[in-house]
């Protein structure tokens, strides 16, 4: 089997991590791309995927920023080799009614969640195309299908980041490069838990499954659309919300 080599964007965080593991557990060199300044939380990463110290290295990324992208790709590449799959999983959250909504709450959310999306694919798509393969996996939510109260800015950024990936889909399909996304509901995560109690109930007793997600069911999916064997899956949009959410 070809070696390949994947950057997860938001690679430390709660999904991120579970995808690093899964990936690296598939034989793939992963790089977890996120901020540089959150120092505490890249030492728990590392020992977090200790066992897996010859696969999984960290890189800083500002996501939401073009030429940080540009280098980041060009690091991996002359480190490690060409980049064969990335996974869209960075995103970030400012929850409020878009009558209390500043621009700057609408525009920091976009660029992390939508731009950082363009950022990086922008940046490896050529590289991908010029050798026939690639996969490219987005992390979408629930949210950019159903709309949720209070998050206009994230509702738009993740129903956007699916119309890229059917966009893309269709560019690519005959480059040998496959576009997905994958749409989670609400899962065990640090996002998740600063959600007030009463609200994140109410959320659980709508879940049919009555619980919530847990990163390892997601990463398991990722690992899935990554595979190289996933070839006649493009333009995809697979949801992952105990049923939260149902879809015709």
């Amino acid at each position: 089997m070809t070696k390949r080599v994947a950057i997860v964007t938001g690679g430390i965080g709660g999904l991120g991590t579970e995808i690093c593991k899964h990936l690296a557990n598939s034989g793939i060199t992963v790089i977890a791309a996120d901020l540089a300044s959150r120092a505490d939380r890249i030492a728990e990463f590392q020992k977090e995927t200790a066992e897996f110290a010859a696969l999984i290295f960290f890189e800083a990324l500002d996501v939401g920023d073009f030429a940080s992208c540009a280098a980041l790709v060009q690091r991996v590449e002359k480190t490690h080799g060409a980049v064969d799959i990335i996974v869209n999983a960075a995103g970030i959250t400012r929850d409020t009614t878009l009558r209390k909504m500043e621009p700057q709450q609408w525009s920091d959310v976009l660029r992390i969640n939508l731009d950082g999306v363009f950022n990086i694919c922008r940046n490896a798509i050529e590289g991908m195309s010029e050798r026939g393969y690639g996969r490219i996996i987005n992390i979408s939510s629930v949210n950019g299908q159903t709309g949720q109260f209070g998050q206009t800015n994230y509702s738009a950024a993740k129903a956007g980041m699916h119309g890229f990936t059917m966009a893309l889909a269709r560019e690519v399909a005959r480059k040998g490069i496959t576009v997905n996304s994958i749409s989670p509901g609400y899962f065990r995560t640090e996002m998740v838990s600063k959600i007030p109690d009463n609200v994140r109930n109410q959320i659980i007793a709508g879940i049919p499954l009555g619980r919530l997600g847990e990163p390892s069911e997601i990463a398991r999916v990722v690992n899935f659309l990554a595979a190289e064997d996933s070839s006649y899956i493009t333009g995809a949009n697979i949801p992952v919300n105990g049923g939260y959410f149902m879809d015709f």
